[in-house]
């Protein structure tokens, strides 16, 4: 059981993040991705804990379509399909392996900016997220524009490196 607690920390610090951003591109909403994240999480538990758990030989496509099957029932149950599109319009659209690689790729780089000394974060994200020039940065900060621009190229570079090392500890 030990190892079984293990195993489900480890699949939860690896994949709640791309899951909940593949969540998301069915739902449309963060919070209610997280929650069929978790509740999928949840499921696992249980069956690793039960005495007749079946073997999972590929654990990372058995979350994806746990994720995807339980995306598809919320839609269904909250009536979020629009009028004439069906499940299978849906799977071409989603399915695709491309959203499941955006979906660990935003992780990836998420987890990266998550890790940058805060005030090169905090300058980024006004930069890239909120599109706030640079001008008005070093003006929220009282810091030059050069300055901002060192915090923006140095977030880019820590982000590549970050992102990198993040794919080679998990997929090497």
């Amino acid at each position: 059981m030990g190892r079984d607690r293990l195993n489900i920390d480890e699949l939860f610090k690896f994949y709640y993040r791309p899951l909940c951003l593949y969540a998301t591109h069915y739902v449309q909403d963060v919070e209610t991705a997280k929650d069929i994240v978790q509740d999928c999480f949840s499921s696992l538990w249980e069956k690793m804990n039960d005495e007749k758990s079946c073997e999972v030989s590929n654990m990372k496509a058995y979350l994806y379509v746990m994720v995807k099957n339980r995306s598809l029932d919320y839609l269904s149950q909250e009536n979020l399909f629009k009028s004439g599109v069906s499940f299978t319009d849906l799977e071409e659209t989603l399915l695709d392996e491309e959203v499941e690689e955006r979906s660990v790729m935003e992780a990836r780089m998420w987890t990266a900016i998550d890790a940058l000394p805060e005030r090169c974060r905090e300058v980024f994200l006004l930069h890239k997220r909120d599109g706030l020039k640079y001008q008005e940065i070093a003006e929220k900060f009282h810091i030059s524009v050069h300055t901002v621009d060192s915090h923006i190229q140095k977030a880019f570079r820590l982000i590549r490196e970050g992102a990198y090392k993040v794919y080679l500890f998990f997929f090497n």
